[in-house]
């Protein structure tokens, strides 16, 4: 199931219109964090910290943990948010298949564009830590739809990056999403992010779980 909505932001808060397909993903992952009432949410793969640039005062986030392998964008993100009292930002550098990483309580994370970076075999050991050792309440996740890549002018047999491992189609996101919420006792939808092309979906396909 494919559906798309639009949840308000608290009314002080007022999200401008996307731009550009990445602007389309952030608004995206905002509004389901705040229709979560999220306050505390975890940045996975969180690179130089878009999502984060976005939050405060735009959510009802007070407290995010930025995880990452590298540690220069930790550092640009712990210098950036040092003086905002909007909100607290932790950073933590190691893999996100990594479950013994402490990340402490959380009501959401957020993966956005960040599985088709890891190898298809490595995936078992992010859902383990993910859904079972730090287990937030809400999983947001968004990859690209494969099926869009013609439309996007990417040359067939290509990627869309050169770091992505593998860029799925919708069915087979979506059997991933399911079985993974079946064996961690979450609930799944899903939603279509960007303009929906004839036949073929929208560019990017994000799923939210919901413990």
């Amino acid at each position: 199931m494919t559906t798309n909505r639009y949840v308000s932001p608290p009314p002080t808060m007022t999200p401008a219109a996307p731009t550009t397909l990445h602007e389309a993903r952030l608004e995206a992952v905002l509004d389901r964090l705040v229709a979560g009432r999220a306050r505390r949410i975890a940045d996975l793969g969180c690179g130089r910290g878009a999502l984060l640039d976005r939050l405060a005062g735009r959510t009802f986030v007070t407290e995010a943990v930025a995880v990452d392998l590298d540690a220069a964008p930790l550092d640009a993100i712990t210098a950036r948010f040092a003086a905002d009292d909007r909100i607290k930002v932790q950073t933590v550098q190691g893999s996100l298949m990594d479950a013994r990483l402490k990340l402490g309580p959380l009501d959401a994370a957020v993966l956005l564009e960040v599985i088709e970076h890891i190898r298809p075999e490595e995936l078992s050991k992010l859902e383990i830590a993910v859904f079972r050792a730090w287990r937030p309440r809400q999983v947001i996740i968004t990859t690209p739809n494969a099926e869009a890549n013609d439309y996007l002018g990417v040359p067939r047999g290509r990627r869309r990056h050169w770091d992505h491992w593998f860029e799925w189609g919708r069915e087979r996101f979506q059997r991933w999403a399911t079985g993974v919420a079946a064996r961690s006792g979450y609930r799944v939808e899903f939603e279509a992010i960007g303009s929906e092309f004839p036949s073929c979906g929208a560019p990017t396909q994000m799923a939210v779980f919901t413990a």
